[in-house]
């Protein structure tokens, strides 16, 4: 077998046991995503989530130290998949960040299950001693740094107006952004989040751009 850097397969592909073990520990995440989803993190319990992937308590222990590190392995998972997904590049505009925020809300209409985990985990852990706090604090001081930031930076280029309060507004999209997820959490059928969103981040636009331009269309 042609290998490079220490035995390796020249792709990159984990093989035998390792891959294997990278295998057993995604589907704990999966499922450890549904049980927090439909548990919370003090009621789940990482014997049923063992059991639902098949291996021993211990097994799964061995990949995870503790429900905490279970927790937050799943959480910053999640966190990874999203900035890989969509924001991995800078926003050419507000309009451009305001688009992606829309395709991010779409996207997570399609896995309900990562969705209202989200919406279970964040309620729980506004008290201070719950594993995700520090996590939840972190993730929400950094996204709206980011979004004021890009505000700013549309400030600056004359895309928006002058007098924009720029961490308010950020703040302010993060609220609906979240008050969308949770009625959709209760009634995903009648619900559309991504919609609901496009309407409120172009009335926003319009009110805070200069000249009260619209938001382009997705894919523009």
């Amino acid at each position: 077998m042609d290998r490079t850097n220490g035995g390796h397969p020249r792709n990159g592909a984990r093989r035998g046991p390792y891959a294997v073990g990278d295998e057993r520990r995604r589907r704990i995440l999966d499922a450890a995503v549904e049980h927090f989803a439909q548990w919370g993190f003090h009621a789940s319990s990482l014997a049923r989530i063992a059991k639902e992937v098949g291996v021993t308590q211990g097994g799964l222990l061995h990949h995870f130290r503790s429900k905490e590190d279970l927790l937050v392995s799943v959480l910053e998972r999640s966190e990874e998949h999203d900035v890989e997904q969509f924001f991995t590049t800078e926003f050419d505009s507000a309009a451009d960040c305001f688009l992606r925020l829309i395709d991010l809300v779409a996207y997570n209409s399609r896995r309900p299950g990562r969705t209202r985990m989200f919406n279970v985990l964040v309620g729980e852990s506004s008290e201070p001693g719950h594993p995700a706090h520090a996590f939840f604090k972190r993730r929400y001081d950094t996204v709206v740094t980011r979004l004021a930031d890009t505000l700013h930076t549309a400030v600056g280029t004359g895309e928006l107006l002058p007098d924009t309060d720029c961490t308010a507004t950020a703040q302010e999209v993060l609220a609906v952004m979240d008050g969308h997820q949770l009625q959709w959490a209760l009634a995903p059928d009648s619900v559309d989040m991504a919609r609901r969103l496009r309407v409120y981040l172009d009335r926003l636009y319009r009110s805070i751009s200069a000249g009260g331009a619209a938001l382009p269309p997705q894919g523009a």
